[in-house]
């Protein structure tokens, strides 16, 4: 419901208070949860509390299981602009660091490199076709 933070002789407290019903309020004081009486009125709450059945779930059910789809490597493009020179082909064995192709944007040659070592599976532009940020240029195993 809501954050408080106290200093208390030197001391600081950070207070969540949980839950207020009645004159009973659910804090939780650095950490450790407490119950505590209210001795004076406490304002009604505007809101109602939703309550919701606990969702019993099938086993196996909700859980994301990792599939390994292969370990492509796709070089995207890092702005928009057109391919100038591609210096790769399909088959070809690059290591980190190596360009890969050529693109012009904004004016300028910005070199495209190669951010781990592998073999090239396929080259997805050729000289001249204008690509957008993202758009995958290179497939690399």
């Amino acid at each position: 419901m809501k954050k408080f933070s106290f200093t208390i002789r030197g001391n600081k407290y950070d207070v969540h208070l949980k839950d207020l019903e009645e004159n009973i309020a659910q804090l939780e004081v650095n950490g450790t949860n407490y119950e505590v009486e209210i001795h004076q009125e406490v304002k009604k709450a505007k809101t109602p509390k939703l309550v919701r059945k606990e969702i019993q779930r099938k086993p196996g059910e909700g859980f994301i299981t990792k599939k390994d789809g292969g370990k492509a490597i796709k070089v995207n493009a890092p702005l928009p602009g057109n391919i100038f020179k591609v210096l790769v082909k399909e088959g070809d064995t690059v290591k980190k660091g190596d360009v890969l192709l050529v693109m012009e944007a904004m004016k300028m040659e910005n070199n495209v490199l190669a951010e781990k070592d592998g073999t090239v599976a396929s080259v997805k532009v050729s000289v001249g076709d204008a690509v957008l940020q993202n758009d995958v240029l290179i497939e690399m195993v």
